[in-house]
Protein backbone atom coordinates (compact mmCIF):
# COMPACT_ATOMS: atom_id res chain seq x y z
CA UNK A 1 0.00 0.00 0.00
CA UNK A 2 1.48 3.33 -1.10
CA UNK A 3 1.64 6.06 1.46
CA UNK A 4 0.25 9.42 0.33
CA UNK A 5 2.21 12.36 1.64
CA UNK A 6 1.30 15.91 0.91
CA UNK A 7 3.85 18.58 1.49
CA UNK A 8 3.33 22.28 1.41
CA UNK A 9 6.09 24.34 -0.14
CA UNK A 10 8.01 26.51 2.28
CA UNK A 11 7.14 30.17 1.95
CA UNK A 12 10.21 32.34 1.53
CA UNK A 13 10.37 34.99 4.19
CA UNK A 14 12.79 37.77 4.99
CA UNK A 15 12.49 37.60 8.74
CA UNK A 16 13.43 35.05 11.39
CA UNK A 17 10.24 33.41 12.63
CA UNK A 18 11.93 31.13 15.16
CA UNK A 19 11.14 31.28 18.84
CA UNK A 20 11.99 34.51 20.59
CA UNK A 21 15.38 34.81 22.20
CA UNK A 22 14.64 38.14 23.87
CA UNK A 23 15.10 38.04 27.59
CA UNK A 24 15.49 40.48 30.39
CA UNK A 25 17.34 40.17 33.66
CA UNK A 26 14.56 42.20 35.30
CA UNK A 27 11.79 39.90 34.04
CA UNK A 28 9.59 39.02 37.02
CA UNK A 29 6.34 38.04 35.37
CA UNK A 30 6.02 35.19 32.90
CA UNK A 31 4.37 35.97 29.62
CA UNK A 32 5.00 36.90 26.06
CA UNK A 33 4.92 40.10 24.03
CA UNK A 34 3.63 39.97 20.47
CA UNK A 35 3.95 42.99 18.20
CA UNK A 36 1.58 42.77 15.25
CA UNK A 37 2.33 43.75 11.66
CA UNK A 38 -0.10 46.66 11.92
CA UNK A 39 1.81 48.24 14.80
CA UNK A 40 5.14 47.98 12.97
CA UNK A 41 3.54 49.32 9.77
CA UNK A 42 2.15 52.33 11.64
CA UNK A 43 5.55 53.07 13.22
CA UNK A 44 7.17 52.82 9.76
CA UNK A 45 4.53 55.07 8.16
CA UNK A 46 4.89 57.77 10.79
CA UNK A 47 8.71 57.67 10.59
CA UNK A 48 8.67 57.91 6.78
CA UNK A 49 6.26 60.86 6.77
CA UNK A 50 8.57 62.79 9.11
CA UNK A 51 11.38 62.83 6.51
CA UNK A 52 11.82 66.13 4.68
CA UNK A 53 11.06 65.67 0.99
CA UNK A 54 8.41 62.97 1.46
CA UNK A 55 5.12 64.23 0.03
CA UNK A 56 3.00 61.10 0.59
CA UNK A 57 3.09 57.32 0.84
CA UNK A 58 1.32 54.85 -1.43
CA UNK A 59 0.35 54.50 -5.05
CA UNK A 60 -2.19 56.64 -6.90
CA UNK A 61 -5.25 54.60 -5.89
CA UNK A 62 -4.16 54.38 -2.27
CA UNK A 63 -3.55 58.13 -2.16
CA UNK A 64 -7.00 58.84 -3.62
CA UNK A 65 -8.60 56.62 -0.99
CA UNK A 66 -6.35 58.25 1.63
CA UNK A 67 -7.66 61.69 0.64
CA UNK A 68 -11.20 60.48 1.31
CA UNK A 69 -10.12 59.04 4.69
CA UNK A 70 -8.42 62.33 5.56
CA UNK A 71 -11.60 64.23 4.71
CA UNK A 72 -13.57 62.19 7.25
CA UNK A 73 -10.72 62.39 9.81
CA UNK A 74 -9.76 58.68 9.53
CA UNK A 75 -6.17 58.91 8.26
CA UNK A 76 -4.50 55.55 7.54
CA UNK A 77 -0.89 55.84 8.74
CA UNK A 78 -0.07 52.45 7.22
CA UNK A 79 -0.91 53.54 3.68
CA UNK A 80 1.93 52.65 1.30
CA UNK A 81 3.64 50.46 3.92
CA UNK A 82 3.95 46.67 3.93
CA UNK A 83 5.83 44.85 6.69
CA UNK A 84 6.80 41.35 7.71
CA UNK A 85 7.25 40.79 11.43
CA UNK A 86 8.89 37.76 12.98
CA UNK A 87 9.72 36.96 16.57
CA UNK A 88 12.89 39.07 16.63
CA UNK A 89 13.11 40.71 13.20
CA UNK A 90 11.13 42.96 10.88
CA UNK A 91 11.32 43.99 7.23
CA UNK A 92 9.46 46.85 5.54
CA UNK A 93 8.53 47.92 2.01
CA UNK A 94 7.40 51.51 1.41
CA UNK A 95 5.98 53.30 -1.64
CA UNK A 96 7.01 56.95 -1.46
CA UNK A 97 6.05 60.10 -3.36
CA UNK A 98 8.89 62.62 -3.25
CA UNK A 99 8.36 66.38 -3.28
CA UNK A 100 10.06 68.08 -6.27
CA UNK A 101 12.97 69.16 -6.29
CA UNK A 102 14.18 67.07 -3.32
CA UNK A 103 17.09 64.75 -4.24
CA UNK A 104 15.39 61.37 -4.64
CA UNK A 105 18.34 59.23 -3.55
CA UNK A 106 18.90 61.25 -0.39
CA UNK A 107 15.21 61.16 0.51
CA UNK A 108 15.13 57.38 0.01
CA UNK A 109 18.23 56.92 2.20
CA UNK A 110 16.73 59.14 4.92
CA UNK A 111 13.44 57.22 4.78
CA UNK A 112 15.31 53.93 5.11
CA UNK A 113 17.31 55.20 8.11
CA UNK A 114 14.31 56.84 9.79
CA UNK A 115 12.08 53.78 9.42
CA UNK A 116 14.75 51.32 10.58
CA UNK A 117 15.64 53.50 13.56
CA UNK A 118 12.03 53.99 14.64
CA UNK A 119 11.16 50.30 14.38
CA UNK A 120 14.26 49.25 16.33
CA UNK A 121 13.83 51.97 18.98
CA UNK A 122 10.10 51.52 19.57
CA UNK A 123 9.67 47.76 19.15
CA UNK A 124 13.09 46.29 19.92
CA UNK A 125 12.94 44.26 16.71
CA UNK A 126 16.01 43.95 14.49
CA UNK A 127 15.32 45.48 11.08
CA UNK A 128 16.75 43.25 8.38
CA UNK A 129 15.50 45.18 5.34
CA UNK A 130 13.80 48.44 4.38
CA UNK A 131 12.94 48.74 0.69
CA UNK A 132 11.90 52.15 -0.63
CA UNK A 133 10.08 52.37 -3.95
CA UNK A 134 9.83 55.89 -5.34
CA UNK A 135 6.37 55.78 -6.79
CA UNK A 136 5.99 59.38 -7.99
CA UNK A 137 7.32 62.94 -7.80
CA UNK A 138 4.92 65.63 -6.62
CA UNK A 139 5.20 69.03 -8.26
CA UNK A 140 3.55 71.84 -6.34
CA UNK A 141 0.92 73.54 -8.45
CA UNK A 142 1.44 77.22 -7.69
CA UNK A 143 -0.69 78.25 -10.68
CA UNK A 144 -3.91 77.57 -8.76
CA UNK A 145 -2.89 79.86 -5.90
CA UNK A 146 -1.98 82.85 -8.09
CA UNK A 147 -4.23 82.30 -11.07
CA UNK A 148 -5.27 85.38 -12.96
CA UNK A 149 -8.78 85.54 -14.35
CA UNK A 150 -8.98 84.22 -17.90
CA UNK A 151 -11.87 86.52 -18.71
CA UNK A 152 -11.77 90.31 -18.29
Amino acid sequence: MAENKTTTPAIATRVDRSASTRSSDDQKVAGRITITDGVVAKVAGIAAREVTGVYALGGGGARALGAIRDAVNATDLTQGVKVEVGETQAAADLKVVVEYPAPIGQVADQVRASVAGAIERLTGLDVVEVNVEIHDVHIADDDDDHAEPRVA
